[in-house]
């Protein structure tokens, strides 16, 4: 049985974090619902996106193969992407709200005022890119894709 340098089984800290996603996808999933975060197209990005992570999930979880794998990776790699996407458009919209407020806004002046907005709030994207990048340490050299004979070049303690 492989243990870190604590020894702690590395199964043990991978279920962690899977469990980790899940209940994180759930959480954010929940709250866009309730956030009522589908007025158009683009707010659903983020709740397709979990609502294929969970799918995923559930097919990792109860066949965990070379191919779900490397399906999930692709998936919290989208979550990355989309995360990003998000800050922007939270930016942007934030921009837009300042403006209408007050119209003189230019340069640093509405830029400050943009990011310090509550509302669209700049930074709540990042849960996404969160959600995607423990994703993708969870799908690190997974054990699936070695039993597949993807990971033939490892050395000793991976």
């Amino acid at each position: 049985m492989k243990t870190c340098q604590q020894g702690i089984p590395i199964k043990a800290i991978r279920s962690t974090i899977f469990a980790l996603l899940l209940l994180g996808m759930v959480g954010s999933g929940t709250e866009l619902v309730l956030l009522n975060h589908m007025e158009d197209r683009l707010q659903w990005v983020p709740l397709i996106l979990i609502l294929v992570g969970l799918a995923a999930s559930v097919w990792h979880g109860s066949r965990s193969t070379a191919l779900s794998v490397r399906f999930i990776q692709w998936i919290f790699l989208a979550f990355v992407v989309a995360g990003l996407a998000g800050i922007y458009f939270h930016y942007r919209g934030s921009v837009e709200f300042r403006l209408e407020s007050n119209p003189s806004l230019k340069g640093w002046g509405l830029f400050w005022q943009a990011i310090f907005s509550k509302a669209p709030p700049l930074l709540a994207p990042g849960s996404m890119i969160q959600l995607g990048l423990l994703g993708l340490v969870y799908t690190y050299r997974h054990p699936a894709t070695k039993r597949s004979g993807e990971n033939v070049n490892r050395t000793e303690g991976d």
